[in-house]
């Protein structure tokens, strides 16, 4: 040790030094490895599905036993709820007092599955009054973003959930409601033109 060094220096440590091997082989040839094999699974993972299908949650597609064929298994119109509504009326049904109505309790989604239909199908844009409160907002429109058996999944989730107890919704019935409104390109004025719908 240094002679010249005072009382407070020589109780210092030595400094810890890396060297030229900042990392146990181990570990490199550990990341290594792993970094290797991500490449192949890139390389050999066939990707068949459209980038927009996402990863397809709410449809669910599955083999059916005899003969190889495929079989749709049920959709999941509370998975559905989650990534596209829940938002707006909350994951209670009860929605945001002044702003965004109820599902629970409501006399629209206890009411024509056609009318429900509609909704979703061509959205919202008007006064709407729901359980005897007035709403001025805007429902979006699902006729581009949601296939006919997911908004049937959906609506007969609505319709079974949060206390309300309405029949389920059929595919076939959205079909119907899709093509026959094919025409239209607006939404619908809240209470003043789903009133008749509902009158029908």
């Amino acid at each position: 040790m240094n002679e010249n060094l005072n009382d407070a220096q020589k109780r210092e440590k030595i400094d810890p030094n890396e060297d030229n091997k900042p990392l146990p082989w181990f570990i490199t040839m550990t990341i290594g490895a792993l970094f290797m094999w991500s490449a192949t699974y890139i390389k050999e993972t066939v990707m068949t599905a459209a980038p927009e299908a996402g990863d397809s949650r709410s449809e669910q597609v599955a083999v059916a036993c005899a003969g190889g064929g495929l079989a749709k298994v049920a959709i999941d119109g509370g998975a559905i709820f989650q990534a596209k509504c829940v938002a707006c009326h909350q994951a209670t049904g009860e929605g945001i007092a002044g702003v965004f109505p109820p599902l629970a309790g409501s006399e629209w989604v206890k009411g024509k599955p056609e009318v429900l239909a509609s909704i979703l199908l061509h959205g919202i844009n008007g006064k709407i009054h729901v359980k005897g409160t007035e709403y001025n907002g805007q429902m979006p429109v699902f006729k581009d973003l949601l296939k006919d058996d997911e908004i049937a999944a959906v609506l007969t989730h609505i319709r079974s959930t949060w206390g309300n107890n309405a029949p389920a919704v059929d595919e076939k019935l959205v079909a119907s409601i899709r093509e026959s409104t094919k025409a239209r390109a607006t939404s619908y004025d809240g209470d003043d033109e789903l009133s008749k719908l509902e009158a029908k």
